[in-house]
């Protein structure tokens, strides 16, 4: 048995679910669905050029996780763009809670040895 998804936190939801191609109706298109945690990576690495550890950090995920959650929605992103499909935006996959912009949920942790060096005596110690 698989592990359960750990619940991921989101930003606000899109006002816009569906994108398509302009002049053909949406019937007639073949769809790709894009989850709204696969929307939170590209809107926070894309669209606020946070890297992949504060990313993370804002999801309350692993950094692994947005790297897989972004190389799977960049491939569902090319193929919609370069096969003139339909891109819709809807709740699945892993649980999402939504949370207000620029907060997380739960108290995150540092890492032994991941803190930033301290400039006067060059010694790592915990961010501040």
């Amino acid at each position: 048995m698989s592990r359960p998804f750990k619940t991921r936190c989101i930003g606000p939801l899109p006002g816009v679910t569906v994108f398509k191609p302009a002049g053909v109706p949406a019937t007639e298109l073949e769809k790709v669905v894009i989850h709204l945690d696969e929307l939170e990576a590209v809107r926070l690495v894309d669209g606020e050029g946070l890297d992949h550890a504060q990313a993370a950090q804002r999801m309350n995920v692993s950094r692994p996780t947005v790297s897989r959650i972004l190389g799977r929605v960049h491939g569902k992103i090319a193929q919609a763009l370069t096969e003139g499909q339909a891109l819709f935006i809807q709740q699945g996959g892993a649980p999402v809670e939504r949370v207000a912009a620029g907060e997380t949920r739960g108290k995150g942790r540092m890492r032994k040895g991941k803190g930033e060096r301290n400039e006067s005596s060059g010694v790592r110690g915990r961010r501040k």
